[in-house]
């Protein structure tokens, strides 16, 4: 029961991130980007989270900025069972828009 609990809370969570897309580190390739590996990979771990900390990712367009954004988000509903959320900057100035009015 309580294993079917867990999945179904994975599920909901994957469901409310409002991720573009499902995408995990294996399909990114490191190597050819400008992104340090070594910090994705210490990002991958999800530390930030137990520290209560927030994290933006900032490029132009076409970069993989998502494509990383979202593997972290995955990483943290699936492997430490966190709660993450996605905004594109757009979504984000409107949330920060209303919260000021």
């Amino acid at each position: 029961m309580t294993a079917e609990r867990g999945l179904g809370s994975v599920a909901y969570q994957l469901k409310v991130t409002h991720l573009p897309a499902y995408r995990n580190l294996n399909g990114f390739d490191l190597a050819r980007s400008e992104v340090n590996e070594v910090l994705m990979r210490q990002l991958h771990r999800c530390e930030f989270i137990e520290q209560a900390r927030y994290g933006f990712f900032l490029r132009g367009s076409e970069t993989g900025v998502a494509h990383l954004a979202t593997t972290l988000g995955i990483q943290a509903i699936e492997y430490y069972l966190k709660r993450f959320r996605f905004f594109s900057t757009v979504e984000l100035v409107n949330v920060l828009e209303q919260e000021r009015a």
